[in-house]
């Protein structure tokens, strides 16, 4: 069957993932190969002390994407798209979309980057034993209590943007598994852990709302579930053509977090993946519950329930995407006028002529807040030593090791106070599309093999493909299995191990990062 066959008889999938910086769409026929693409670009704003993006940006950006995904069916193969196989919707994890009982925002979309919820993530921390990050929704909606915002006493239903999104095209207030624990904690049984929803009615019962946790969390549902559909009223909100016809099943959504451990086959335990954007963060499949609660490390679930520690830390790429565009600025001044690939390998190339420890150089990404290195409020910084080696190599070499390095803080805690053991790390992402630079240098940080698959660019918006295709065949076999089985047995990958001096270079480099994070967190008080 020819691809254009494929797609006007629907055996396809797609999936769209909103990124912090670009929603993407991917198309994939049965082979499970992407067959067209589409994107939209949007950027968060911090508005009255938060970062956000508005209902018209988010609906904008859905119908946007779409479109140009449209656009890339008829570019290609010369028929309008009308029907999918599968659809799922993904977003970059958690945060905070709260609800009336008209489906009134009550305040704007509060998301992951806001690091305004130290209080009650520390309170929740102490009364649930289970570490709760910042970021989670329980968290905002903790805050908002302590902070007696007035939105709290008329929540009907709260969600992340990508149950939000997936409300509007199907009218199912649900979320994956994955997503779900980045809420509220889930359970061995897949569903929010009972004790602990017991212990926050409990904490809420003095505030005399009419409103339980378990009446506005959205409904938790693992990796295959079938059940939802798109609406009318969803299609034509997608579709402003009206070609794209309603009925298509319709998967859980879920975070990027899940999206990137299936883009990577990173679902078995002592396998784990690392997602490097404008967030960089690592998941490791478990075989048991850690010993310990780290504020560092966060608690999560893979797409079908299992248990994964989570190192997320708020800040990678978008230090490093600032200074490649000033040297394109340079560039362009002097004449020459690069195409942004062509700027981004060279100077990535050029950074592995550096020296391995960036000569004295370090590197601080921090525009927002980075809790794992313990800093309230980001400010990007850099300084050297005196007696270092100041070169453009050596400065690229500090800025892609500032991207991972608070990732190694975590990922520290981890393999030397937990001994959990990582057979196999999976990077995915807009970081290592350069191939062999960040990759090596992530080898170096964190002692393991490194490997990236030649999906690597598609990201999270190809693993969201992949969930909807597996809602077809979830009653047939567990998730790891279909993966395995049926879709990477094939896949390319290429895989680099660390280098001795690029490692010990690395160890240096990260002394001298710690030693400078008093004077980060000073200047993030000012």
């Amino acid at each position: 069957m020819t691809t254009v066959e494929k797609i006007k008889s629907g055996k396809t999938s797609l999936g769209i993932e909103f990124g912090s910086t670009r929603i993407k769409a991917v198309l994939i026929d049965d082979c499970y190969a992407p067959v067209a693409s589409g994107a939209y670009d949007w950027e968060n704003r911090l508005e009255n002390g938060y970062w956000t993006y508005s209902q018209d940006e988010i609906i904008n950006g859905l119908k946007g994407c779409y479109a140009s995904l449209a656009a890339d069916v008829k570019s290609k193969y010369g028929i309008e798209l009308e029907t999918v196989g599968a659809f799922g919707i993904s977003a970059m994890m958690h945060g905070y979309l709260a609800f009336d009982k008209e489906d009134n925002l009550l305040v704007p979309f509060r998301t992951w980057r806001n690091t305004t919820t130290a209080q009650a993530a520390e309170q929740l921390t102490e009364l649930f034993g289970f570490n709760i990050p910042q970021r989670w929704s329980i968290s905002h909606l903790y805050q908002a209590v302590l902070n007696k915002e007035e939105h709290v006493s008329a929540i009907a239903h709260i969600t992340t943007l990508a149950g939000y999104v997936h409300y509007l095209l199907t009218g199912e207030r649900v979320v994956g598994a994955g997503e779900a624990a980045g809420m509220f904690p889930i359970s061995d049984s897949r569903s929010y852990n009972t004790e602990m929803l017991d212990k926050f009615d409990a904490l809420m019962n003095p505030y005399g709302y009419d409103w339980s946790i378990r009446s506005v969390l959205p409904e938790c549902r693992p990796a295959g579930t079938k059940g939802a559909a798109l609406t009318e009223a969803g299609a034509r909100l997608l579709d402003d053509s009206g070609k794209l016809r309603a009925g298509i099943p319709m998967c859980p959504p879920e975070g990027d977090a899940g999206t990137g451990m299936v883009a990577t086959n990173s679902v078995l335990p002592r396998t784990g993946n690392v997602s490097a954007g404008t967030s960089i963060f690592s998941m490791l499949v478990l075989e048991k519950p850690l010993e310990n609660v780290y504020t560092e490390i966060d608690m999560v679930a893979t797409p079908d329930g299992m248990p994964v520690a989570m190192v997320h830390c708020n800040n990678c790429c978008s230090e490093l995407d600032a200074w490649v565009k000033l040297f394109g600025e340079f560039a362009a001044l002097s004449g020459n006028t690069p195409d942004k690939s062509e700027l981004y390998t060279m100077l990535y190339r050029n950074a592995l002529n550096a020296d391995a420890d960036c000569g004295g150089v370090v590197a601080y990404n921090f525009l927002s807040g980075e809790p794992v290195a313990g800093v309230d409020e980001g400010r990007p910084m850099y300084f050297r030593t005196a007696e270092g080696s100041f070169g453009l190599a050596n400065f690229m070499r500090a800025q892609l090791y500032s991207s991972m390095a608070t990732l190694k803080m975590g990922m520290d805690i981890l393999t030397e106070y937990e001994q959990v053991p990582v057979e196999k790390i999976t990077g995915h992402g807009g970081l290592f599309k350069v191939q062999g630079v960040a990759q090596q240098f992530l080898a170096d940080a964190l002692g393991a093999d490194v490997s990236v698959m030649k999906t690597a660019g598609e990201g999270g918006a190809w693993g969201m493909a992949l969930l909807a295709a597996y809602m077809n065949v979830g009653s047939e076999m567990p998730l790891p299995e279909f993966l395995e089985r049926e879709v990477f047995s094939t896949m390319e990958s290429s895989t680099v191990s660390p280098d001795k001096d690029g490692a010990d270079g690395f160890a240096r480099f990260m002394v001298n990062y710690k030693r400078g994070l008093a004077a980060q967190r000073a200047a993030g008080n000012n």
